[in-house]
Order: C-alpha cells, then structure tokens, then sequence
C-alpha cells in the first residue's frame, strides 16, 4: 500500500507511536486554516476530510483523522464518534478511531491501527532499513518461562561480525534474567534492549547454543540495519528444484526476486520451494508479480490476483485515488518501487510457469506473504504448505500524509479469482492441530521451525519435509513450534510480554498498495 487521499509517497511498507509530535512544514498556509473557533462537532456528522487535508493545528489535524476515518476505514461504523476537541494529542485522539472487536476466535479485527513520521516511513519502505543488532528473533515464549531464538541475522550487522546466527538462544539482556523475569520493570528493560527504537543503544547479551550449550557473552550497539530481503537462491535435486529465501515485501526486493528468479529460470527447476516462514508483508503489488513468476503468463491469462474490496460505501470507487475499482492482476513487469529502479519499469518478469509451489511459512508469514498463497489458489495453482500456520492477515491500507505524519489505517480487505479471502486464523497445512483458531487447511505438512540448521540447509526439517513430500507425496510426523527439540508452543500467559511493537516492525504485516 501507498500514499492515500491526496500525494502519493515514495513508496513504503511498516505501527503505532502514541507519542505526542509537532506539526511538519507542510501543511497549509496560515491564510487557507480554519480557526478553531469555527470548527464545531455533531455527533454522526461528518464534513470532507478535504476540508481540514494539510491544516497543521492539532483540532484541524484531529478532524481530518475523524472524517478520513469515516470515509476510507474499513469497518468504519464501528467506530466510537467522540469529540476531538476532548481528547488530548493529534496521535492519542487517532489511536481512538479504529475498531475494538474481535474475530469469530477472539482475535482482535484490527492490530495495525498506527502513523510513522513520513521522514521515517519514507525511509523504511524504500530502503529495508530499521534500527536493531542485525538479528532476527522468533519469539517461542513470550512470557516466563520464555524463550527466544536467533533465527537468522543480517549481512555486515553488529550480530554477524561477531559470528552470531541461528541457533542461539537468549538467556539474558543487560542483566536481566530473558527465561524468568516477571516484573514488568524487568521486561521493560528486555524490550528496550531487544527491540531498540533508535541508533546508539548499546546492550550486552548472553546467548546460548542450542546444539553445542556454549554460552556467549556479548555487547552490541544498536544502528540502522538494511535487511537482506532476498537470499539463498539455490537448487536442489540435480538442478531441478529451485529455493530462495523471502523475507520482506519492500521496495528494495524487486530487482532481487528478479534475478532471483531469472536464476532459476536460467537452470529450468521443474518445482520451487519458497520459504517465507519469517516474511510479514508488505507491497501487494510485489505479491502479485512473485505469483506471476511462479505461474507464468498461461496459468494466470484472463485471472486476477486479488479483487479489493473497501467499505460499503465504496462499491464502485477507490476512496484514496477516486478510480473506479479493478483488481490486482498478476503482474508480468518489473514496476519500480525503488526511487532509483535498477531495471526499467516495464520490463518483461520472467517466470517459471509452474503449475505448483511449495512455500515454507511459520505464524510470522503474513499479509502480503498470504496474498501470494490465496492468489496462486485462485488460479488453480496448487500450493504445497510447509511448516506452521501463518499469522491470519488479509487486510490492507495506503499510507497517507498529513502534516508530515504518516497513517496507517485498514482500508480494505481482498478475494482472490475464485472470490475467497477469509483467512483471519490464517493457512495451516492439512495435518495440523490448530484447535485454538480455525484456519483454512490446504495440502501439506505441519513441521516445526528447527533451529538446529541453518536456513537453506536441506537436511533442515521444513526443507527436508518440502523435498521429501516432493518425492513421495507423504508427510513426516507432525510437529509444531519446535516441540521435539524441548521448546513449548508459542504463549502469552499472565506475566508480563516481551514483544516487539515498535511501529517499524507491525507495520510489516500488513498489506499495503502503492499508487
């Protein structure tokens, strides 16, 4: 998703800061602002957002978020109608104007209701970059007794020059006890050292092997960190199995998922593996094109992608560009997400016209990641899961400025060409044991992450799983989270959270489309 209402942005893709900030320098003229003398409230009343679009006083800005809301929000009649002037602070008052419902399993409906700094979002979405040591945790527990686990860590990061990868798992942060603490005061201080929200940061760490029990001790100083959102391309089976790893929908993926699959196309693989077990979204644009790629221009003529679908007051119309609506089709050229584009847009995709796909997921595969899933099987392509159920994610937004902010604001939900696009429990593979939720079972295999070996390796349990079930079609036993190698089911007990809310990270798993 992109820039909404009136000026598209650069590009982007990632939630919520209830911090109070100043106006930028953009907004209108002093002459062109309403006075706040002149603005009144009525309750179910709504004026056009227009109205108040780029006037930089906090009510001005308040009442734009309020009608906006009601226009383009997707479940915008559950929204309370409170008066802006009460409520103190441009964010506090937009923090409001969402949804408080749930789902049919009691999930809550919207988790990505947030706004960025548009210096900020701009930044994220067109280069990958976010704050951090260059490690991705996967969280097993987030409450005591808790555990988490290196999954993999970024090229040229504090974390991989000093040999940190995956495997280790966090046994203690600044002092802090990661397995036992229960205070909140002490998980404060786990989430501000795992999860740092600026440069600068220095936090030291105690790490332990799972395979070897090795105990590492370390120091590492938080910067800006440009994630790999592409990497181990390679085949498998004498050439006739392709696998490359698929970590971010952003704008920087598109020209390495066009070499990418270029690569495989080049060897002639005659099936392809995805692994997108730790992809949260991003464009769905990108989403399209990866589908295209795998399918190819005659599995997928004369079929959409996705079919958007916003409130009910817009059953014709895109309320943010005012074009009536159409589909996402499966892209077939490169578009150029990136400000400087490698590759000049328009240029023929190539593709694998495969008539299957196997994709490696875990409950970190979401949005735009499930997009590809529920597009490709919208086309009668068959997709093979591997791994655990996927995190249940099918709405979208554009992000919108105002005022040098950012909003993030669900706007629509999609079909896929067979009209289906309820998955809020999320995909599962058809062997597995998801009581809790109900999540749309497809053909596959319920294997745990095994953290035992690297991403790529092929005697790595999903990967391992995907190639056998390639050769005879059969399952192996049926794990979930890890659990033979002595690691719970992810939780959320009574004590207190380690999470990662920084706005750079929820923002990831979500759809979001670029104008």
């Amino acid at each position: 998703m992109f820039n909404a209402l009136k000026k598209p942005m650069a590009s982007s893709a990632f939630i919520c800061s209830l911090i109070l900030v100043g106006c930028g320098g953009s907004g209108s003229s002093d002459s062109d602002v309403i006075a706040s003398e002149d603005i009144t409230w009525t309750q179910g009343v709504f004026e056009p957002s227009s109205k108040f679009d780029q006037q930089c006083q906090a009510l001005n800005e308040k009442h734009w978020l309020r009608a906006w809301s009601h226009e383009t929000y997707l479940w915008y009649d559950e929204i309370v109608d409170r008066d802006p002037a009460l409520t103190e602070g441009v964010l506090n008052y937009f923090a409001l104007l969402k949804t408080e419902n749930t789902t049919d399993s009691g999930a809550k409906k919207d988790n990505f209701h947030s706004s960025l700094p548009t210096a900020e979002w701009q930044a994220q979405s067109q280069s990958g970059q976010s704050f951090g040591y260059g490690f991705k945790l996967r969280l097993i527990s987030a409450g005591a007794p808790r555990q988490g686990i290196i999954s993999y860590t970024e090229p040229n990061s504090p974390a991989s020059n000093l040999n940190l990868g995956r495997g280790l798992e966090v046994i203690e942060v600044d002092g802090v006890d990661f397995v036992n603490a229960t205070t909140q005061a002490e998980v404060d201080i786990l989430n501000a050292g795992l999860f740092p929200s600026e440069s600068g940061k220095v936090t030291s760490f105690v790490f332990r092997d799972i395979n070897t029990s090795e105990i590492r001790e370390v120091s590492m100083t938080a910067q800006t960190i440009t994630g790999q959102a592409v990497s181990n391309v390679k085949t498998f089976a004498d050439g006739e199995v392709g696998y490359f790893q698929f970590n971010r929908h952003n704008a920087v993926a598109e020209k390495p998922l066009y070499d990418a699959f270029n690569s495989l196309a080049a060897s002639n693989v005659k099936d392809l593996i995805i692994d997108m077990r730790y992809n949260p979204g991003g464009f769905l644009q990108m989403a399209s094109q990866v589908a295209y790629m795998v399918a190819g221009e005659s599995n997928t003529s004369g079929k959409i992608f996705e079919q958007t679908i916003f409130n009910d007051q817009h059953p014709t119309f895109n309320p943010i560009t005012g074009e009536r609506l159409e589909p996402v089709q499966f892209t077939n050229e490169f578009l150029g997400f990136a400000d400087n584009p490698a590759i000049t847009p328009g240029t023929s995709l190539p593709s694998l016209n495969l008539e299957r796909v196997f994709v490696l997921t875990t409950d970190s595969t979401c949005s735009a990641s499930e997009a590809v899933i529920n597009g490709l099987r919208g086309a009668n392509i068959e997709v093979i899961q591997i791994g655990e159920t996927t995190c249940g994610k099918p709405y979208g937004f554009y992000p919108t400025d105002n005022c040098d902010t950012t909003y993030f604001s669900i706007q629509f939900t999609g079909v896929n060409n067979k009209g289906f696009g309820e998955y809020a429990d999320g995909f599962s593979p058809q062997n597995s044991n998801d009581s809790e939720f109900q999540p749309v079972k497809i053909p596959g295999c319920a294997i745990a992450d095994d953290f035992t070996h690297q991403l790529g390796d092929e005697n790595e349990a999903m990967l391992s799983a995907a190639l056998s079930y390639r050769e005879n079609g059969r399952c192996p036993v049926a794990t979930s989270t890890v659990s033979e190698q002595g690691f719970a089911p992810a939780t959320y007990n009574d004590t207190p959270q380690v999470r990662d809310i920084r706005t750079s990270t929820l923002l990831q798993q979500s759809k979001i489309l670029k104008q």
